[in-house]
């Protein structure tokens, strides 16, 4: 008996489509020759992906000599070659699933023509993908964009932090970049300046996401609470009122409030000698700016938090209400054993993703003290800035670009990990019911 499971599978790893062809599944293995002669093409990438990944280049932009004139030669660039070689790997890896899968489906065709079944034609292969499989085919062109659009920026920003790109000895094209191994995390964990500053920067973060989150998320329950309560006349007055501070652009409302604290000319300060009290440096000292930015962060996301629990307030029966009344529960009794579980219960995930947001809640910090007062003993940040604004100045000021990915490395493990554990252990996210 001819095992044509054996030779599909041998001819589909020796060229994909060949297996295909053999089974007589014609236009089948005509396509998946076509992909074929693009990943030989893109294979031939490969030896070149590999050199400039591992060497980062040999040699730099220079000036050579051409009889009486100096003339700029090209060189190599560093970064270029870090991310064509990342994106040529990408895609030969992507290539070699479709071969794998190839092989596999050669195979397994073989097989059911052994069993004396036919092939299936091109027309019932199509109305497979386009029937059973669908959802799957739907599905990888997402994927695809991940891999390219969200995977390698992850990766580019990893492989940067074992190297030395940096202002100035280190940028490309006029200097080649090498790879440091952990020299760069060994300077930001042993060298005292760098020290210094990223575990002040790092403990500040910490306070600030806590306060920001847990601030936003109490006012806007405590709002929510007083709007919702029976007897409250113009609720839609209110509930407006409250929405302005979100309505308004945060650009324009950050910026405002920056002119408004500031402490020689802000109506803030002019109040406060008006009525007989003394300045505050609310943007200038270190205790008062980090105040400032939680108050200011409380005004602007209070009325979010205030509309999604007005939303979930408003999908409580109010039989639940009634039934604890009757057994003589009092109005505290009513909010810990009904209202509170069931906000959190929706409102749980959406308290995670805050958390996460306000670790890199980069536009309040930014606009409003711009990571300032400035501190003397930090390298490139001030004391209010966080991890995510002190990468942009590593960045864009400094040029310190293999430290702010060493930074960013940091911020990704914090907030992923955080995310990991709390979504875990969230009950929105597991299938019991709330039990009120």
């Amino acid at each position: 008996m001819i095992q044509h499971r054996k030779w599909a599978a041998v001819l589909s790893l020796i060229g994909m489509g060949l297996g295909q062809v053999y089974n007589r599944q014609y236009i089948k293995g005509l396509l998946l020759f076509v992909l074929y002669l693009l990943g030989l093409r893109i294979a031939l990438y490969i030896p070149g992906a590999v050199w400039g990944l591992t060497t980062l280049g040999e040699q730099a932009d220079h000036l050579e000599k051409v009889g009486r004139l100096y003339v700029n030669v090209r060189g190599d660039h560093s970064i270029f070659l870090m991310i064509e070689g990342m994106v040529v790997i990408l895609a030969a890896l992507v290539l070699l699933f479709v071969y794998i899968t190839n092989v596999r489906d050669a195979y397994l065709v073989g097989k059911l023509r052994e069993s004396g079944a036919e092939a299936p034609h091109f027309r019932e292969t199509l109305h497979r993908i386009t029937g059973i499989h669908f959802p799957h085919l739907v599905i990888s062109v997402p994927i695809l964009l991940v891999i390219f659009f969200t995977v390698m920026p992850i990766l580019f920003m990893i492989l940067l932090a074992f190297t030395n790109y940096s202002s100035p000895n280190y940028l490309p094209p006029a200097k080649l970049v090498d790879w440091i191994g952990l020299g760069g995390f060994q300077d930001i964990f042993t060298i005292k300046a760098w020290n210094r500053t990223f575990f002040g920067v790092v403990f500040w973060t910490l306070i600030w996401t806590i306060c920001a989150t847990l601030t936003t998320f109490i006012g806007g329950f405590v709002v929510a609470l007083m709007v919702q309560k029976r007897g409250i006349r113009f609720k839609g007055f209110w509930r407006t009122l409250f929405i302005i501070p979100y309505a308004i652009p945060q650009f324009i409302s950050l910026l405002i409030m920056r002119n408004m604290f500031n402490g020689e000319f802000g109506p803030i300060n002019k109040y406060l000698r008006y009525f007989g009290l003394s300045d505050l440096p609310w943007l200038t000292d270190p205790f008062w700016a980090k105040l400032t930015v939680i108050m200011v962060n409380v005004w602007i996301g209070f009325p979010i938090t205030m509309l999604m629990v007005i939303g979930i307030l408003s999908t409580i029966s109010r039989d639940y209400y009634e039934a604890a009344q009757i057994d003589g529960a009092s109005p505290f009794q009513q909010f810990r054993a009904i209202t509170f579980p069931t906000v959190m219960f929706s409102f749980g995930p959406l308290l995670v993703m805050s958390f996460a947001g306000n670790i890199n809640n980069f536009n309040l910090i930014y606009l409003l003290t711009n990571g300032n007062p400035a501190n003397p003993g930090y390298q490139s940040a001030g004391d209010t800035d966080i991890l995510i604004t002190w990468l942009y100045k590593l960045t864009m000021d400094t040029g310190k670009y293999n430290y702010a990915s060493i930074i960013g490395i940091f911020i990704f493990i914090l907030v992923a990990s955080f995310a990991i554990v709390n979504i875990r252990r969230t009950k929105a996210f597991k299938e019991d019911d709330l039990n009120v």
